[in-house]
């Protein structure tokens, strides 16, 4: 199942959502500020962005700025300890599953989420059906 971490007040957050629902495809939502991300979460999220804390984390945010940190000389447990500290710092929506992660709404590579049975139904209906209608159009032309 895929998990979406999101805030309230984040519009893109609010489109992956949508996006989900009208795919047909179950998720759970994280609130970053209402539920305290455990551990292991944030591990995973770490492990699966392909440029560590680049991906996950705003360096832009306040808590960063103010403090003058710099998260890339963190260890993982200082890390983690900060982000469950400081769930704002987090970019967003984040969405995990088994395989993969995705930052933010990008409408192309959100399909990923889509299971390969439906994808592959949905593949068949776009090729198969433009040939059949092009096939009738040339037969009611004939006519």
């Amino acid at each position: 199942m895929v998990r979406i971490y999101t805030s309230p007040s984040c519009s893109s957050c609010r489109k992956v959502k949508k996006w989900f629902e009208i795919e047909g495809i179950p998720f759970e939502e994280r609130n970053i500020f209402s539920a305290t991300l455990n551990e292991s979460e944030l591990k995973e999220m770490l492990e699966k962005s392909e440029n560590g804390t680049e991906d996950i984390i705003s360096t832009r945010s306040k808590v960063i700025k103010e403090q003058n940190l710099d998260v890339e000389n963190m260890s993982i447990s200082q890390l983690v300890l900060f982000i469950r500290e400081n769930p704002s710092v987090l970019k967003r929506p984040i969405m995990v599953d088994d395989r993969r992660i995705q930052v933010g709404y990008n409408e192309e590579e959100i399909r990923t989420f889509i299971p390969i049975s439906k994808r592959q139904s949905s593949f068949k209906e776009k090729t198969v059906n433009p040939l059949k209608k092009k096939a009738f159009d040339i037969d009611a032309s004939e006519k």
